[in-house]
């Protein structure tokens, strides 16, 4: 499985429906995203296992499926970044 950073991005006035359907979908959903909107940034953020970006995708309710950004993750060791060094 690959880990997923999802960015799930609502309007104010969508708030309170935004997150209500994250929570009906799954008490465990919403309290795996850190959310901005106690402070202005109507964004939350998860990270996620999953096969691929689609499917993390599919992870979220439908109002926030299209306009939600999905990034695949990476982590680098001490030697990748030896390896990139040598390559510049």
């Amino acid at each position: 499985m690959a880990r997923f950073l999802v960015e799930a991005h609502h309007v104010p006035e969508d708030c309170v429906r935004d997150l209500d359907s994250i929570l009906g979908m799954s008490r465990e959903l919403l309290g795996r995203f850190d959310w901005g909107c106690k402070h202005g940034e109507h964004i939350g953020w998860a990270v996620v296992e999953a096969q691929d970006q689609a499917t993390a995708r599919r992870l979220l309710p439908t109002t926030f499926r299209d306009k939600a950004r999905v990034f695949q993750l990476t982590k680098f060791t001490p030697e990748d970044v030896k390896s990139f060094q040598a390559g510049h």
